[in-house]
């Protein structure tokens, strides 16, 4: 992108468009996790996603995971199984947020004052207290 239409991005209320709708795709309690989750790269099935995640509800899992696949964030495998088997994985859209999820992160090691900012719940943190 060029500088003169990166100013006019920042500029101009132009970067409130494209923030609200990334914020609409990731945005929720449980999508960013999803994602960091995923973002590995190895398939990962429902179950495993649930006692990773802790205490999401089976509906705000389905519900986090269809509107990701919707937006083409992740990608949906059903195998026709007995008992079925479904895994996820990053779509190629998804996998392109990782570079900025991991800036992101590294935006918040640097200005996180203790391991209270998050409430000591990840295992970063935990491995510090």
């Amino acid at each position: 992108m060029a500088a003169k239409s990166l100013i006019k991005l920042v500029s101009e209320e132009g970067l409130l468009c494209p923030v609200r709708y990334a914020l609409d795709i990731v945005g929720g309690k449980w999508k960013l996790p999803i994602l960091c989750m995923l973002a590995p790269g190895a398939p990962t099935r429902y179950s495993t996603i649930k006692r990773k995640l802790g205490d999401v509800t089976n509906m705000m899992l389905s519900q986090s995971l269809k509107e990701l696949e919707s937006a083409g964030m992740i990608h949906r495998e059903q195998y026709n199984e007995v008992p079925p088997r479904v895994e996820y994985s990053l779509s190629e859209k998804g996998k392109s947020i990782v570079p900025i999820l991991m800036q992101f992160g590294a935006w918040g090691a640097e200005n996180m004052q203790s391991a209270a900012a998050c409430g000591a719940k990840c295992s970063a943190c935990q491995a510090t207290v």
